[in-house]
């Protein structure tokens, strides 16, 4: 059992503040772990840029607990162990000739980790990640291996559980017959016809994703994600509600080689070649940004991005590129999607957090008559009532860390802060 020390997530901007790290083997291993420990956490792909990851004690890394355990083709449902990471899983299912319902921009990240932050991708129809979990397999704070799925009463709360109910080591995921998808960019957008055909826009592919840099009011790019049943690629229309069909590759960030996406020029490929917006085998960056995202019902999307576009003064110099997409409604207790549709505005900033902390509070001022909360695993400035008061369920989620954590044992600073405050 490997133990490792002065560790810090991918970006490096925030460096673990536990003791040590262990990467146990096998479930015996992580439950002895977790019986002689007073603190700890799990921690996934350490895609995360602030603490809620984090543990004043240990840290237990899934690192190694990287198995495709069970497909099963007469339920729908596909199980694996939670250090699986998305890329991995999902070439193995296309091979087996099946599908996620949906993917983030990057395929480097944990299933465990993101379903129990919500991580969502894009798209009209498109529920977060974790609305795939059917069944969940946790180490409890006495060391007890317990399973929640859809029998549970308590199961949408477990889902999103921001780490907090345990050491996740199993997920089953409901899965659905492989199909194949082209994706087509689009540059220069203008927000007045933005404004005009929002709806009909986000309606046009299976995933939908808008790209600016909020410098003047146009949006850089559109990606096209679009569904293909017959495996044949759609000639794409030269022009989308004025913007400009891309006669060659792009990366969201325009000086950046596009070397690194995936295919687009409406070339067909399996889903999880397009979906997200990186490939696998390529980092994406070399991780030198921050990043923050707010989400919000979706009926507020054109005020709210108006609002931003009026404060593009303090945000351009600060950012690198900024993301909006759209997330369909689901019933798990702490994603921002709970019992509404939403839309997310995502911003990818310069690794210069003393002037981002500056901005954000801007942003959530701004967004704060629009019902903008944070996703739970980026950077905000969100005073902890205001978070709370958004969160419908939090006195019943409350309720389910302490039936299951009565001591705490999975809490740390950003849980007590957010949650226990």
């Amino acid at each position: 059992m490997k133990t490792i020390q002065n560790f810090s997530n991918w970006a490096g901007n925030y460096f673990y503040q536990a003791r040590q790290i262990r990467e146990p083997e096998t479930i015996e291993q992580v439950q002895e772990i977790v019986n002689r420990s007073e603190k700890l956490k799990a921690l996934g792909t350490r895609h995360s840029f602030n603490a809620i990851a984090d543990s004043p004690g240990e840290l237990i890394s899934l690192k190694r607990f990287d198995k495709i355990l069970e497909l099963d083709r007469e339920q729908g449902t596909v199980t694996v162990e939670a250090g699986v990471r998305y890329g991995e899983l999902c070439s193995w299912l296309d091979r087996e000739g099946f599908a996620l319902h949906n993917l983030a921009s990057l395929p480097h990240i944990s299933i465990a980790g993101a379903c129990a932050t919500a991580t969502h991708g894009s798209g009209d129809r498109n529920k977060n990640l974790a609305a795939a979990v059917a069944q969940m397999e946790i180490i409890t704070a006495t060391g007890e291996l317990i399973h929640f799925s859809h029998a549970h009463e308590q199961f949408d709360g477990a889902v999103v559980n921001l780490g907090g109910l345990g050491i996740v080591t199993k997920l089953t995921l409901a899965i659905s017959p492989s199909f194949q998808m082209q994706q087509d960019v689009y540059e220069n957008l203008p927000l007045t016809h933005l404004e005009s055909h929002f709806d009909e826009l986000t309606a046009s592919g299976y995933s939908v994703s808008l790209f600016t840099d909020w410098s003047n009011s146009t949006f850089n790019q559109v990606w096209l994600k679009r569904h293909i049943p017959d495996g044949v690629s759609i000639k794409a229309e030269p022009e989308l509600f004025g913007a400009k069909l891309a006669r060659t590759h792009l990366h969201p960030i325009p000086m950046l080689s596009a070397e690194n996406c995936t295919e687009q020029m409406g070339i067909c490929g399996p889903w999880h070649e397009r979906l997200p917006h990186f490939r696998l085998e390529f980092t994406p960056s070399s991780g030198e940004e921050l990043q923050s995202e707010y989400i919000f019902p979706r009926r507020y999307a054109i005020p709210a991005l108006h609002v931003i576009h009026q404060l593009r003064k303090y945000i351009v110099p600060l950012l690198q590129v900024s993301e909006v997409r759209t997330i369909a409604r689901d019933n798990l207790w702490m994603s921002p999607g709970y019992e509404q549709d939403c839309v997310a505005i995502h911003f990818t900033w310069k690794q210069d957090w003393e002037a981002v902390r500056q901005v954000l509070p801007l942003i959530e001022d701004v967004l704060a008559q629009f019902d903008a909360r944070p996703h739970w695993g980026k950077l905000f400035t969100m005073e902890p009532a205001r978070l709370q008061s958004l969160c419908k369920k939090l006195p019943e989620f409350r309720q389910l860390l302490q039936d299951y954590d009565p001591q705490g044992k999975f809490r740390n600073t950003f849980l007590d802060k957010f949650v226990f405050s």
